[in-house]
């Protein structure tokens, strides 16, 4: 009897132990690393009026180029064109790990198969490789991202990869950022970099970004951003020294383009729709594939010296918040403004041919984006106009002015991840 009493109290001491231990809390185990990835496929038909300035066989189109007459009297670039690309698709990693010095961390490796030149298209190119430390305030980004110019939160919703490019600056850049919450919804940024992706103007002797490394400054930029629930604001200033080069006429120089830029953005959401609007205005813009670049003045037996090339630009985009259907509607504007030096004797810059320039460039474009999950469909009709003209002495254009134009459909089809 007494060993039935104990196997039994034994078996009951067991189970309950079980219970016990079944029902207890269990503590998650924290995750010391979390990665995941991220990334779209993307194909887009194109079809164009008129030949462009463009970027990787026509799926990124600049401005459409001046009228050039044949021996018949016929303008050689009134001729149409069109292409199927699937080269902007794109994979990244973004990374969680533990904490730095308090801070939390996290990283980003992205690219996309655009190539870095037209003999590259189709080849694997860098587009972001940065770290973040975040403490509770305070925020230090380094690596490569987006030019402090390009606003993740404000850029054009275009269907067309151009991302509004030649109004909106655009390209990466290695850099180091820090980031101070003045209050919850106003915080300063303030920036060092150097040129990068996109280069520089080149001088006559120079190499490929050699304005940028030549250069002991870095670029930099300083801005405040005001952010919350509805709208986002910023106001930004930057300065940027430059060296073209180290030997000019057989003469050591160190003759630099000393230039700043000021830049203006807001945006407003709801439910319904969302408005963005975007101003820059300043000198040697040319890395951020925007007009004008920078004007060189040579004197024999002197060394060449430099000015930069001022533009000014400015966009606005309207779209709908539909989670099925979006419509949308772009406007943008951009303007080159010359130098305050007359006769430059060589312009370093985008918009130029010979005696004649782009004076200004304006595109108007309306889109319908066609949800359903992770899949888009966007087509998009495109117009953009450029007036031509004959070079001034301080670098504008005015005389024998031509305008041209041309009209962009396309069809952009997506499947993110």
């Amino acid at each position: 009897m007494k060993k039935l009493v104990l196997v039994a109290f034994a078996i009951g001491s067991l189970v309950s132990h079980a219970q016990t231990t079944s029902t207890a809390p269990v503590a998650p185990v924290a995750k010391e690393w979390d990665v995941s990835v991220y990334g779209f496929i993307r194909t887009d038909y194109i079809w164009d009026t008129r030949r462009s300035a463009q970027v990787r066989e026509y799926n990124l189109n600049l401005y459409p180029l001046d009228e050039q007459l044949d021996a018949n009297g016929e303008d050689i670039n009134d001729a149409g064109a069109s292409n199927f690309l699937s080269v902007v698709s794109r994979l990244g990693v973004k990374a969680k790990g533990p904490n730095v010095w308090g801070a939390k961390t996290s990283g980003t490796l992205e690219g996309d198969f655009f190539g870095n030149t037209e003999s590259t298209i189709g080849l694997l190119r860098l587009r972001h490789a940065y770290v973040n430390l975040e403490w509770e305030k305070t925020s230090v980004m380094v690596g490569q991202t987006w030019y402090p110019t390009f606003i993740p939160e404000v850029f054009p919703g275009v269907a067309n990869f151009s991302t509004g490019i030649m109004f909106n600056p655009f390209g990466w850049v290695s850099q180091a950022r820090i980031k101070q919450n003045l209050t919850k919804e106003l915080s300063f940024a303030f920036t060092v970099y150097k040129e990068r992706e996109f280069t520089t103007a080149t001088a006559t002797g120079g190499t490929q970004n050699s304005a940028s490394f030549n250069s002991m400054l870095p670029t930099l930029h300083g801005q405040f951003q005001f952010k919350n629930n509805n709208w986002i604001a910023g106001l930004g200033f930057e300065y940027k020294s430059l060296q073209p080069l180290t030997v000019s006429n057989g003469l050591a120089t160190s003759e630099k383009v000393n230039t700043t830029s000021v830049v203006g953005y807001f945006k407003y959401n709801n439910d319904k729709f969302h408005i963005k609007a975007y101003g820059i205005t300043g000198k040697n813009m040319y890395n951020l594939v925007m007009l004008g670049g920078f004007a060189g003045y040579t004197t024999p037996g002197e060394v060449e010296t430099y000015e930069g090339i001022k533009t000014t630009a400015m966009w606005v985009d309207i779209a709908g918040n539909g989670k099925s259907i979006a419509p949308g509607l772009f406007f943008g504007y951009t303007k080159t403004d010359g130098v305050s030096k007359d006769n430059p004797t060589t312009l370093y810059g985008r918009g130029f041919s010979g005696t004649r320039g782009v004076d200004n460039v304006m595109r108007v474009s309306a889109r319908v984006d066609f949800k359903q999950n992770k899949f888009r469909f966007t087509p998009e009709l495109e117009y953009t106009g450029a007036t031509w003209g004959d070079l001034k002495p301080d670098a504008t254009f005015d005389g024998n002015n031509k305008k041209v134009g041309n009209f962009r459909a396309m069809i952009s089809c997506c499947y993110s991840f």
